[in-house]
């Protein structure tokens, strides 16, 4: 019997390497040009942000529902965690909770209180020690412990999609439009919130980097820069992560997803940081 692993297509994970770890993705929603397509299971075109407004939506209860009642059959008993995007950020989380609120104790829900690799972190530690056959409660506690000391920044170009989608108030908006600043924001407590300000983009990565490498220390870390169709401004940034932390154990450059890369618009990056114990 093994714990089965549960999360949704936020946490950027990838169809081989979720698969490879044996991890279920419940797609999120993203609406173009009114049409409903699911996150990891649809083709979604690559301009998608250039085709009008686009809206995005959660997992509902019954789609939850679905994949925690096979995930359970195939654990032969041994249970199901959850691992999923900050309720702050998505209504996925309450639909989480309804969903595994008609199965009983067999389905324990994770709020990882983030997004990207800083839910994914969360669901690879709970897929590790799910394969080493380790109790649900085990599995449970060790996806709680990276999800807790793992760490988000972004910078966007604009913050008219997040405030568009209500994932930044308008106070914060302000000082990207009005006063033609350059914020980066963190993810703190599970929402995204105005950290620095800088004048410029070159600018503002710095900040970025510079945030990174505070949370980072001397400690061995893991690190993510995630992007929104800007690979070069990426990897400039992993480039200068390297230069400033001493003990980096996996670097990646992953592309947003489409629901979150509707949300961030285009020329987003954002850093993950992950301490190693």
């Amino acid at each position: 019997m093994t714990v089965a692993v549960v999360t949704d297509s936020s946490a950027c994970l990838g169809v081989e390497l979720a698969h490879g770890a044996g991890i279920t993705v419940a797609p999120l929603h993203v609406f173009v040009d009114g049409i409903d397509l699911r996150e990891g299971l649809d083709p979604i075109p690559e301009n998608f942000a250039a085709h009008g407004p686009v809206t995005t939506a959660g997992a509902s209860p019954g789609e939850l529902a679905g994949l925690y009642r096979d995930a359970l059959e195939r654990s032969d008993g041994a249970g199901v965690v959850a691992v999923h995007i900050s309720r702050g950020l998505s209504s996925t989380w309450e639909a989480a909770r309804q969903a595994a609120a008609g199965l009983g104790e067999r389905v324990r829900v994770i709020d990882s209180a983030s997004a990207g690799m800083g839910l994914g972190y969360a669901v690879l530690a709970a897929a590790r020690a799910a394969a080493r056959g380790e109790s649900i409660d085990s599995v449970y506690d060790d996806a709680v412990a990276v999800a807790h000391r793992s760490r988000s920044f972004i910078v966007v170009d604009r913050l008219d999609h997040l405030r568009r989608g209500g994932r930044i108030g308008a106070a914060a908006a302000l000082v990207g439009t009005a006063l033609a600043m350059k914020p980066v924001l963190h993810v703190s407590e599970g929402k995204l919130v105005l950290g620095e300000k800088a004048r410029t983009s070159t600018k503002a990565l710095g900040k970025l980097v510079d945030a990174a490498h505070r949370v980072a220390g001397q400690g061995r870390v893991a690190l993510t820069v995630h992007h929104m169709q800007c690979p070069e401004r990426a990897d400039a940034v992993a480039t200068l992560l390297t230069r400033r932390i001493p003990e980096v154990s996996d670097l990646s450059v992953v592309p947003f997803g489409a629901v979150l890369g509707a949300h961030v618009g285009p020329g987003a990056v954002g850093v993950v940081v992950c301490p190693e114990r």
